[in-house]
């Protein structure tokens, strides 16, 4: 099997590194050899967060070079733009609608760029896009967008169904397991495409 490439971008506390893990623990599960690797940037004060996981019958290196990621994860829509490099050709980015301006817009030394979701289809690319926090509040909580978003990427993988929910339950604290799971459901029933 060809390795596979995933990107996982956001700003620090979106949860990425949850994603990642419960990303990494389904691949596992499903017998994949797996690396996960994470690159933070100012994750404590909003900045980038990015976390690569590879998977494949046998993955040298967790390290994922421009032009190979199949899937970009985005939990905000700027860094989905900051990274469309590294997408391959036929890549898909799923990305949440949400805008977090960065430090240089919050002290108006820069301006949040408009149109970014369209500038991205217009190079060509998939694009799949959603409110991912309307859902994640809708699910319960705010801070379940990550896990909104892995609902949205599951409809492009051949895993069922309920091995994401019992990887959710192997991740997530006790208390929080339902509204992930329902937020799972949300992501996973949101779109068709």
């Amino acid at each position: 099997m060809e390795t596979k490439n995933i990107m996982i971008v956001g700003v620090g506390g979106q949860g990425s590194l949850l994603a990642s893990k419960l990303l990494g623990r389904l691949l596992v599960d499903e017998g994949y050899d797996v690396k996960v690797s994470e690159v933070h940037g100012m994750s404590q004060r909003g900045g980038s967060v990015v976390t690569y996981v590879r998977f494949g019958e046998k993955v040298y290196s967790p390290v994922i070079e421009d032009g190979e990621a199949d899937f970009i994860v985005s939990f905000e829509k700027l860094e989905a733009a900051r990274y469309v490099d590294k997408l391959r050709k036929g890549g898909t980015v799923v990305v949440n609608t949400q805008q977090i301006d960065p430090m240089p817009v919050i002290i108006g030394a820069a301006k949040y760029p408009e149109d970014i979701i369209a500038q991205m289809e217009s190079k060509g690319v998939h694009v799949d896009s959603l409110d991912a926090l309307k859902f994640a509040n809708e699910a319960g909580s705010s801070k379940a967008v990550n896990i909104v978003l892995m609902g949205v990427l599951a409809k492009y993988f051949d895993i069922a169904y309920d091995k994401w929910i019992a990887a959710i339950e192997k991740c997530v604290k006790p208390q929080f397991i339902e509204i992930n799971k329902k937020a799972f459901e949300l992501g996973y029933n949101s779109l068709k495409g």
